[in-house]
């Protein structure tokens, strides 16, 4: 039996705020399931990415974390920074594959390819 993945999970301290945040991002609906523990952003074509409240932020990096791809790399990371993310590197390896590194608003990296 083949499984598919539905959801990504973060943990976060506003959980309403973040998936309202990255439903800007991915263009995505935003289903409140438990409004300030446990919303989702539902889209067409991937997988839900649901946001929980946790008392206490995870220490350290991130070890899971969201690869998006776009035709225009350095437009949509100039759309992401102006909707609140925060550059934190860019890395390649050799000349046709480099991404930048972001962090969301509450400091989760993601990252964006392409172009």
């Amino acid at each position: 039996m083949a499984l598919d993945v539905a959801m990504i999970t973060i943990d976060c301290a506003d959980p309403d705020g973040l998936a309202v945040w990255w439903s800007e991002v991915v263009e995505g609906e935003v289903n409140a399931v438990a409004p300030g523990e446990f919303v989702m952003v539902v889209r067409q074509g991937g997988p839900a990415l649901g946001f929980q409240r946790v008392p206490d932020p995870t220490p350290g990096k991130n070890k899971v974390h969201l690869d998006l791809h776009t035709a225009d790399k350095d437009a949509e990371v100039a759309r992401l920074i102006g909707l609140g993310a925060r550059e934190t590197g860019r890395h390649s390896f050799g000349e046709d594959f480099d991404w930048v590194v972001l962090a969301d608003p509450e400091g989760n990296a993601f990252c964006v390819a392409g172009g």
